[in-house]
Parts: C-alpha cells; structure tokens; sequence
C-alpha cells in the first residue's frame, strides 16, 4: 500500500469521522496519553538545578516513547504473510487518522461562531477552549480575530504538519511529532516554571514545524489563487511573534482581507505585537470566523486532492 494511500485514506477518515466520543468516553486519546506522559517528567525532572539540561533529558525521553511503538509498528510491517502487512498498513492509517486534526479543528471553531452568534459572553467562553490568551474583556472583534488566529496556526499544526511527518518517516514521525507538538502545548511557556525546562521542547516544536507552516501558507493561498494574499505572507509572516505561526496567519489574513495578530493580553498584561495584513478589515465578527473555516475546508480539499493524485500516479506507473 503507498504512503500516498495511506495518506490519503487518514486524511478522509479524519475529516467524516472526527472525534467519535463515545470512544474516547471509553478510552484515552493518544494524545491524552502522551500528555501523561509529558506531565509525569515534568512533576519529576522541572525542579532544582540544572533545568534547561533536564529538558534536553525529558525530550529525549519524550522521542524515544513516541518512537518504539512506531518502530514496532514498522517492523511489523515486513512480515507481509496472509496479508498481515496490510492489516498493519490499516492499524497505521487508524493512528495517523486520530493525530490528525482537521474535523476536531473545524468544529471547534464553529462552536466560537455559533457562540458569538448567541452574544459575547458565550463567544469569549468559547473561545477560551481554544487560545491561551486572556478572554474575559475580548471585543466581538477580539473574539473572531483569536479564532481565525487559532483556526490558521492549528491547521499548519493538526493537519499539514503531521501529514508532513507522517510521509517522511511514517508513524514513527508522526508519533514523535505529536509528542513534541503536545510537550510544546504543555511546557513549552517563556515563563518562571518553563522559561528553562520547556526550553527544548519549544525550539524543537519550532524546528519540526518550520517547513509545514510555509507549505501551509502557500497552500492556502494557492488553493485561493491568491497572489496578493502570498504577497501578504512574504511581507508581512516574520511580524509575528512566533515563528511558525505568522505564516498560516498572515496567508489566512490574505485570503480573507483581514488583520490579524496584533496586540493581545496575556496573564492581564498587553502585548505590543505587530499585525499582519495591517491594511486588511479590523472589526471583525462571526461570519469572518465561519469564513475562516470555508478557507479551511477548502485548503483540505486541495490537500487530499493532492494526495489523491499523488496515488493515481502511483498506481499507473
């Protein structure tokens, strides 16, 4: 079976399928147990001296968790008797499928819409689920830009990037991405508690994350055939602070004409962050967020559509 396939296959299971609750009522999420695991080292190594060492530790241990079972899963693969290599190619889908995260993206960003929709207590609640910034005196435009903001840096994060590992080094990769991805999400703060121990899951996060966040950008832009939005992106992706996340903001910025980034507030404190696409409409509302997830939706297609072709040429040569 391909990887372009196999590719293929999660991405779709991922998008019809999502987060089934009832499964994970029952049982943890992969990610669940991989947050688990990141807190158990950080109870045990994030005290005393040496700080920034003992993250560099935590990491290697985080990898080498997330890639045994790979590793195994890989291995198995070569022993394709009474079609057992398929069975595992199948087992392998199932888990890319679940770490991958346009359905779940999608839906929680349309439950901001719909939340603001309602009134603007219901949509800063909403939008709390999803940014970590502070929320409770959001504007209706503070509320839509988060979300947008949030729906373009986790599609280059859920979507393009472990799609991106998962290609290159199979399930081990993408396993050992989403450990790093989730360390980043946990500990990966420039604060007192993290500034030292979260240290090398954050430049590692950066380091995997920089070549999916700048093909999320040009395809964005290029399932638009928008050129003044890939204009946006090169002159205006490294205003932002991170720097990953400026590429999908500023093409999703592009594409929909609006600003994002900008200042924000963060543990009551206000940030002096600069806007991309500062030309682009600044009061913003719900249906830019719906919008928002239009140009989502239609960047999945480009990308399975991608892969879709990718496996027709596969099968023909």
């Amino acid at each position: 079976m391909s990887v372009f396939f196999m590719v293929l296959l999660a991405l779709v299971l991922d998008f019809f399928i999502g987060e089934p609750e009832k499964l994970w009522d029952r049982y943890p999420h992969p990610a669940t147990l991989m947050g688990r695991v990141v807190n158990w080292l950080d109870e045990t190594l994030n005290k005393g001296n040496q700080r920034k060492i003992k993250g560099f530790v935590a990491v290697g241990a985080m990898i080498i968790i997330a890639f045994i079972p790979g590793l195994i899963l890989e291995k198995l693969n070569n022993f394709n008797f009474f079609g057992f290599g398929t069975f595992i190619n199948i087992i392998e889908i199932l888990i890319a499928a679940v770490l991958i995260a346009h359905r779940s993206l999608i839906d929680h960003v349309r439950d901001v819409a719909s939340a603001l929709q309602s009134g603007l207590p219901q949509g800063r609640n909403a939008v709390s689920m999803i940014v970590g910034r502070d929320t409770g005196a959001m504007s209706e435009t503070d509320v839509s830009r988060a979300a947008i903001e949030s729906a373009a840096e986790n599609f280059s994060d859920g979507v393009v990037a472990p799609v991106f590992w998962f290609l290159i080094l199979g399930i081990p990769g993408i396993l050992i991405y989403k450990m790093i991805n989730t360390a980043d999400s946990m500990i990966g703060y420039q604060n007192d508690e993290y500034a030292e121990f979260g240290f090398a899951a954050a430049k590692l996060d950066d380091l995997l994350n920089w070549l999916p966040a700048r093909i999320s950008a040009i395809l964005i832009c290029g399932v638009h055939f928008d050129r003044v939005a890939l204009d946006v992106v090169f002159e205006d992706a490294d205003l932002h602070r991170s720097p990953n996340a400026g590429w999908p903001e500023s093409a999703m910025a592009g594409v929909l004409d609006v600003a994002l980034a900008g200042p924000r507030s963060y543990d009551g404190q206000m940030s002096d962050d600069l806007f991309v696409n500062s030309r682009g409409k600044r009061d913003l509302a719900a249906q830019d967020i719906t919008d928002s997830v239009k140009a989502l939706n239609r960047s999945w297609y480009g990308l399975a559509g991608f892969f879709a072709l990718l496996t027709l040429i596969f099968w023909i040569l």
